[in-house]
């Protein structure tokens, strides 16, 4: 399924300010754009590629729980933690997003190529990279930026010292949208973590606790949650 271009606002709506300024010109989307356009909960799912394998659990449990109670979750299509929140979703018959970091015509990491074309023609697949873009590294920062966008929440399941989680950690806090950490993060030997909480990140300890968080966040999951 080859993708078309669209202005950020023709999918998203009218951008404020804070979101057009590090808003890609142009995005590109392969699938049901429908799901930015519906009045639904998008949620991101993030993490570290090199993930546990309780990270893993936490990240398919939570995009399951989500998916089910009629949230979209959004992931960048990375190994790890993002594999197994889209895998989580579409396991629990849910709807999700993708936001790459190359063009819609390749594939990163490689053995997702099945999983990404599986989203291309039965959920979403969003890029701002033209078709023959290749994913070297300066595009997932950007990425990153624009998965904040199309979000209202994100979710670090784990995370390292270096992880490109960072960078959407601290995008979600510029565009004022809700941040969630676990606690255990708060533990870890570097920093960025315990700043983000300072700058109104939210922490949160296991799965049930993150559930009970976006209940009280979003009416709809309410009483999913409960």
């Amino acid at each position: 399924m080859r993708g078309r271009p669209y202005r950020p606002e023709q999918l998203l709506g009218p951008l404020n300010l804070w979101e057009q300024k590090h808003a890609p010109s142009t995005l590109y989307a392969a699938g049901r754009t429908k799901l930015l356009w519906e009045r639904r909960p998008r949620i991101s799912i993030i993490g570290s590629r090199k993930a546990s394998p309780e990270g893993l659990e936490a990240a398919h449990r939570a995009a399951s729980r989500i998916a089910q109670a009629g949230g979209v979750v959004v992931s960048g299509l990375a190994r790890g933690i993002d594999t197994a929140a889209h895998k989580g979703a579409i396991e629990a018959r849910g709807d999700t997003i993708a936001v790459i970091g190359c063009g819609l015509d390749r594939s990163y990491p490689p053995e997702n190529a099945g999983l990404q074309q599986l989203l291309m023609n039965e959920h979403l697949v969003v890029s701002q990279f033209p078709e023959g873009t290749p994913p070297i590294g300066g595009n997932f920062v950007q990425r990153n930026r624009t998965m904040v966008l199309l979000s209202h929440v994100s979710i670090i399941i784990e995370a390292g010292e270096q992880s490109g989680t960072m960078h959407q950690g601290w995008e979600t806090h510029r565009l004022g949208r809700l941040l969630l950490l676990p606690r255990e993060l708060l533990d870890a030997r570097f920093e960025w973590p315990r700043e983000l909480l300072k700058y109104g990140a939210v922490s949160y300890e296991g799965v049930a606790e993150l559930l009970e968080i976006l209940g009280q966040e979003f009416p709809l999951f309410e009483t999913a949650f409960a």
